[in-house]
C-alpha cells in the first residue's frame, strides 16, 4: 500500500510579505516532496491570513490533523513556524497524531517524526521556535515602550491632552487640556476610584479626546500614558489652571 500523505499551509497577513513563502511555494514543496519520497497526496489543506497563534482558531489545520489522523498519514508542512507558534500546540499536535500512528514532517527542518531521534528533535525545536516569538513580541513593547517614553504617537487612538506636532510624529500637549489631565491625577492620588472620577468628569461636561463619554476605562487611558511618559504637561507653556 502506498504511503498517504496530508499537507497544510499557512500565510500570516503581517508575515507573508517579510518570509517570502507564498502559499503556492509551500504546496509546490510538498507535492515534490510527496513524489521524491513514494507518498501520495491526499489533500492539501490552507489557511490563508490567519495568525499561528492558537492553533484551535485555524480551520485548515483542524481539517487537515483530521484527515492526516483518519488515514495514519503523513502531516507535511513547509516549516514548524507554518503549523505553531506554541510550544503547547506543537506538542499536542505532535501528541494527537502519534496516538493516530500517524506521523508528522516539517521540510524546512528536514523533521519526521517517524524515529526517536525525530520527535527528540521537533521538541527542542518547538521550544525555540516559541521562545523566537517571544523575543519577537518583546522587542516590539520594548520598542512601543521607547516612543512613548518619547513623547511619540504608536497608533491608535490619540491620548487625551495631545496632538501631533509639526512633524507628524511627536506628540506635543495642549496647555488648555493638561490641567485636566493634571486633575485627574491629583484625584486619583487621594484614593477616588476611576468610576468615581469619570462621573465628576462627565457631570462638569468636560469634553472627552473622541467626543464621547467618560468611562472608567477612559480615565485609566489617561493615567497609563501620563505614568508611561514619566510626567506631566511636558512642554507646556504657562501655569497650572485649576481643573
Amino acid at each position: 500500500m502506498k504511503k498517504q500523505a496530508v499537507g497544510y499551509v499557512r500565510v500570516s497577513t503581517d508575515r507573508q510579505a517579510t518570509e517570502g513563502v507564498s502559499l503556492e511555494a509551500q504546496q509546490t514543496r510538498i507535492a515534490a516532496w510527496c513524489v521524491a519520497n513514494g507518498y501520495e497526496l491526499l489533500t492539501v489543506e490552507i489557511d490563508a491570513g490567519i495568525s499561528g497563534k492558537r492553533a484551535a482558531n485555524r480551520p485548515g489545520l483542524q481539517a487537515a490533523l483530521a484527515a492526516a489522523c483518519k488515514h495514519r498519514a503523513a502531516l507535511v508542512v513547509y516549516s514548524l513556524s507554518r503549523l505553531a507558534r506554541s510550544t503547547r500546540d506543537a506538542l499536542s499536535i505532535s501528541d494527537k497524531l502519534d496516538k493516530a500512528q500517524a506521523d508528522l514532517v516539517s521540510l524546512s527542518e528536514q523533521l519526521d517524526t517517524t524515529t526517536a531521534a525525530g520527535r527528540m528533535i521537533f521538541r527542542v525545536l518547538a521550544v525555540l521556535a516559541e521562545f523566537e516569538s517571544d523575543l519577537v513580541r518583546e522587542r516590539t513593547r520594548d520598542a512601543l515602550a521607547h516612543k512613548r517614553a518619547r513623547g511619540e504617537h504608536t497608533g491608535g487612538s490619540m491620548p487625551f491632552g495631545y496632538r501631533l506636532g509639526p512633524d507628524g510624529r511627536t506628540l506635543e500637549p495642549i496647555a488648555e487640556v493638561q490641567s485636566v489631565v493634571e486633575h485627574i491625577l491629583r484625584r486619583r492620588a487621594k484614593g477616588e476610584s476611576l468610576s468615581a472620577i469619570a462621573r465628576e468628569l462627565e457631570g462638569r461636561r468636560v469634553p472627552t479626546a473622541q467626543g464621547g463619554c467618560w468611562t472608567h476605562m477612559q480615565v485609566k487611558s489617561v493615567i497609563g500614558f501620563a505614568a508611561a511618559r514619566g510626567g506631566l504637561g511636558r512642554g507646556r507653556r504657562g501655569g497650572r489652571r485649576a481643573a
